[in-house]
């Protein structure tokens, strides 16, 4: 299981231009905006979220460990990519334009895997994570490139290291709940031999 540490710099992004996220209601219909950080404040606003899952030629999943500096949830490791669409922005562009943001690379494949909603609080910073999530899972054969302000490390992983990752260190409370929902997508595109 190689794990590979974030270098480089990032370009910083001014402070003072909140970032709006889209609410929705339980059938995942647009009812309005919301500045991220206020729709992650408990109890939460649902809001439009997206999970990435992508997969090298031998079936791995890359996973990432966010950034030390993250606002939530740093430090713990998570699927390849998540975050927010900007209002009226589809998920699937999304999806793709934050995997080059955080990861440098582009998917080779990605397709829709569908949605999971779900209500997570997040203990260490008491924000809550009450999301409309949208499911994408795929195949990369470029090399990670992360930016270090998003990304602390990323690793390639089996269905057994990512058992023995999980044993040893924190993971993303929606971790679980997003790859569950993905699996049925994630045995068609890595196939049996992979063991997902």
């Amino acid at each position: 299981m190689p794990i590979t540490s974030a270098e480089g710099s990032a370009d910083s992004v001014s402070a003072a231009e909140p970032i709006m996220l889209e609410l929705v209601d339980e059938d995942g219909r647009t009812i309005g905006t919301a500045e991220k950080l206020s729709a992650h404040v408990a109890p939460g606003r649902l809001h439009r979220a997206f999970s990435v899952f992508l997969f090298d030629e031998h079936g791995r999943l890359l996973l990432q460990r966010r950034a030390l500096g993250k606002y939530h949830s740093p430090g713990v490791w998570s699927n390849t990519c998540c975050g927010h669409p900007y209002p009226d922005e589809p998920p699937f562009v999304a999806a793709a334009r934050r995997t080059g943001e955080e990861l440098g690379l582009a998917p080779a494949l990605m397709r829709e895997a569908g949605t999971v909603r779900y209500n997570h609080p997040d203990p260490a910073s008491g924000l809550v994570e009450q999301e409309y999530n949208h499911l994408f899972v795929g195949t990369v054969t470029a090399e990670p490139h992360p930016d270090p302000e998003e990304i602390g490390e990323t690793a390639f992983v089996t269905p057994a290291e990512l058992d023995a990752l999980m044993a040893e260190y924190p993971f993303s409370a929606w971790f679980l709940t997003v790859l569950d929902a993905a699996r049925p997508v994630v045995r068609e595109i890595t196939g049996d031999a992979a063991g997902w």
